[in-house]
């Protein structure tokens, strides 16, 4: 059974939607910034934060699902996560790291540093967008919120520009779901293990590299 509740929720630290995380990469990085690019991120064998001001997204879908990939050690490793899915979205002041520990021929870890999107006139920009996150805290507002569908109806794309189950997911059909006309999250903070989207693009990116752990929350 779904419920529906018309206008605007608003959900104190709510713990499953979330804001996307960029590439743990500079020259990835750098191309991001320069224009729009169609853009796959993922830290192999590592989760990475991920905070940032406002995430304003549309056509808002999220389901339950499985990251599989490889540990620092190359060995297979999957991760349960929350898929959260928006057609477009707009993030302020985003701010992403990822710590490497005992760096070969350092001896000591070294970590990304990554911020984008600082100027509230000029977010960060990103289209197609899906995120696999295993924690975040935020305030969230969401609009025509339908809650408690099942999975595999987000394959309908029922709603004008509207996105569905990511292909090549792997996710129950049957399992929950929930989806919303508008998500807004603000005061976010998320720990994820990968990010994908049709274009995403980076204002005033600077990326910085620090010797021992330095991150964004």
């Amino acid at each position: 059974m779904s419920s529906q509740v018309r206008g605007g929720t608003r959900w104190k630290r709510f713990a499953l939607v979330m804001v996307p995380s960029v590439v743990a990469t500079a020259a990835v990085g750098v191309g991001l910034a320069q224009g729009a690019l169609a853009a796959s991120f993922s830290v192999s064998g590592q989760s990475f934060k991920v905070s940032t001001d406002k995430l304003d997204g549309q056509d808002f879908v999220q389901y339950g699902s499985v990251a599989v990939g490889k540990d620092l050690e190359g060995k297979d490793a999957s991760h349960a996560v929350a898929v959260s899915g928006f057609s477009s979205a707009t993030i302020t002041n985003m701010c992403q790291s990822v710590v490497t520990p005992k760096v070969p021929f350092i001896g000591k870890s070294v970590s990304l540093e990554l911020r984008a999107g600082t100027n509230p006139k000029r977010p960060v920009e990103a289209t197609n967008l899906y995120l696999d996150v295993s924690q975040l805290d935020a305030d969230a507002d969401f609009e025509n919120i339908d809650i408690g569908v099942a999975a595999g109806s987000l394959k309908k794309k029922d709603r004008p520009n509207g996105i569905g189950i990511q292909p090549g997911t792997k996710a129950n059909e049957n399992g929950f779901a929930q989806r919303a006309d508008r998500a807004v999250l603000t005061k976010v903070e998320q720990t994820a293990w990968a990010t994908t989207a049709g274009t995403f693009k980076l204002s005033d990116l600077k990326l910085r590299l620090h010797t021992g752990v330095k991150e964004c929350f």
